[in-house]
């Protein structure tokens, strides 16, 4: 799905691979990030899948199939939830919004099919109805400390810790995110129009290479960037955010609760610095080795407009925070946590 925004925002410039369909810039990647980290950006997420799941028995059914406790989500509540495969490995990552009548669900662009022949598996007899609602609504993040401050000026309520859900303009709702993020559910029709009120009230227009680049040095992953088809939440962040551990039974668990009352998850995601001197950036996939050895892959290299190029590798647990990395050439140190 290509964005209006692609032909309507001077500078913009295609992104490609998993972003596709959007922006990767608007003329000037570094500045949108100072300029996102000074005030307040604003990212064009259209690209990403969006369902509706109405019917009674949405949330416990949902929380049968999830990691995250849905049971009891009240309206006006978001959550992170994944769903694993049998054998405990992430599947699909997904961002969940109740409003009290239906449960939404964003997701990783190019997922939302495999994910919508999954759910209809699943119905069974049960009061629920997934629909596939992306031709018809779509996402922008606003990010940076003064992005509470354009949504209110903009019309839309920007109150609430992270994972509320406040109402919002342009046909849909606000969710407040970690990291002084929002998460603007909008009418597709209203995209444009959505995006010139936040431009504005004082957002600047932040491209995915940019976003990425925050994204990276904040340590957050991102489906099909950090995870492989044997990545487990374990070895990610989203074992805080996204998994409930005490929750009752969904496909999957048994590895999560033996890895986890173990506490040796087979790899680890760590933020790496890479030599600036370099001109190119490893690419995903590319192999990480220490003393001439594989030890993992770099997940996603980006160049931050202060810290310079960076990279997420996974990389084995026993892989110490002193080694000295390598992947194709350039050498890599690892940033403690």
């Amino acid at each position: 799905m290509i964005s209006p925004l692609l032909a309507q925002v001077a500078g913009a410039v295609a992104a490609e691979g998993l972003d596709s369909g959007t922006a990767a810039h608007y003329g000037d990647p570094l500045g949108e990030q100072r300029r996102a980290l000074a005030g307040a950006g604003v990212v064009d997420r259209s690209h990403r899948g969006v369902v509706r799941v109405g019917g009674e028995e949405r949330l416990s059914w949902l929380h049968s199939l999830t990691t995250q406790h849905l049971s009891e989500l009240p309206a006006g509540r978001g959550a992170e939830a994944l769903v694993l495969s049998p054998h405990g490995h992430v599947e699909h990552h997904l961002l969940v919004t109740e409003d009290g009548t239906a449960t939404w669900l964003d997701v990783e662009p190019g997922t939302v099919d495999d994910l919508m022949t999954y759910l209809t598996k699943m119905i069974f007899l049960l009061d629920v109805d997934p629909q596939d609602v992306t031709p018809s609504y779509a996402v922008l993040s606003v990010v940076g400390p003064r992005g509470a401050d354009v949504l209110v000026a903009a019309g839309a309520d920007a109150s609430g810790a992270p994972y509320d859900v406040m109402p919002g303009p342009w046909g849909g709702w606000v969710r407040a995110m970690p990291d002084d993020t929002y998460d603007v559910l909008v009418a597709r029709d209203r995209l444009v129009e959505a995006w010139d009120a936040l431009v504005a009230q004082g957002a600047n227009p932040l491209g995915a290479w940019g976003a990425e680049a925050l994204r990276v040095a904040a340590r957050r992953p991102r489906l099909h960037c950090e995870t492989d088809h044997r990545t487990i939440p374990n070895e990610l962040s989203w074992l805080a955010t996204a998994v409930h551990l005490q929750k009752g039974c969904y496909r999957g668990q048994e590895t999560v609760a033996r890895v986890n009352n173990l506490g040796r998850p087979p790899r680890r995601l760590v933020l790496t610095h890479l030599d600036g001197s370099v001109d190119t950036l490893p690419a995903h996939g590319e192999a990480v080795e220490w003393e001439g050895a594989p030890v993992g892959f770099v997940t996603t290299a980006v160049r931050h407009h202060e810290l310079g190029p960076l990279a997420l590798a996974m990389v084995k647990r026993s892989t110490p925070d002193d080694a000295a990395l390598v992947a194709s050439g350039v050498p890599m140190s690892i940033e403690s946590d």
